[in-house]
């Protein structure tokens, strides 16, 4: 049994050894080499995009990267899986599109508005992902269909 000296000093280092920890991780992932945030290619049609997403509530139904609802598939990934051409005719379709029985809007994009969401999903399909996209993918789609 220890004492209470030494519990002090062994919860005392414990202590500063895990925060040395912490600290070297935090800077070891803040390093530019780690860096997978893909903003090199952020251009001004991927933030047009992204604004296009945001205003109309699109995380509301859809996740992208693994944040938001699990009402609608994951789109990540979405230009790998389908391509332009799907994505950009339901976004520009004038009649509300029923996949599986989900009703998703009708948004009626312009093509420019369209191929800026585009470049929106292009640019997060490039994030380094560490392999996240292969494991959130299948929950996603288990989670929709149940």
């Amino acid at each position: 049994m220890l004492s209470k000296k030494q519990a002090r000093a062994f919860f005392l280092g414990g202590t500063l050894v895990t925060f040395l920890i912490f600290i070297g991780l935090t800077v070891y992932s803040l390093s530019e080499g780690n860096d997978q945030s893909n903003k090199e290619n952020l251009t001004a049609s991927v933030v047009r995009g992204k604004e296009i997403w945001e205003s109309n509530n699109c995380m509301g139904c859809h996740t992208l990267l693994g944040e938001g609802a699990y009402y609608a598939p994951e789109l990540t990934k979405v230009i790998d899986r389908r391509g332009e051409g799907y994505v950009k005719a339901i976004l520009m379709s004038p009649v509300p599109w029923q996949p599986n029985g989900r009703k998703m809007v009708a948004y009626g994009m312009s093509k420019n508005e369209a191929e800026d969401v585009v470049a929106f999903f292009k640019w997060i399909g490039k994030i380094d992902l560490n392999g996240f996209d292969r494991i959130v993918s299948p929950l996603a789609k288990k989670k929709i269909n149940n």
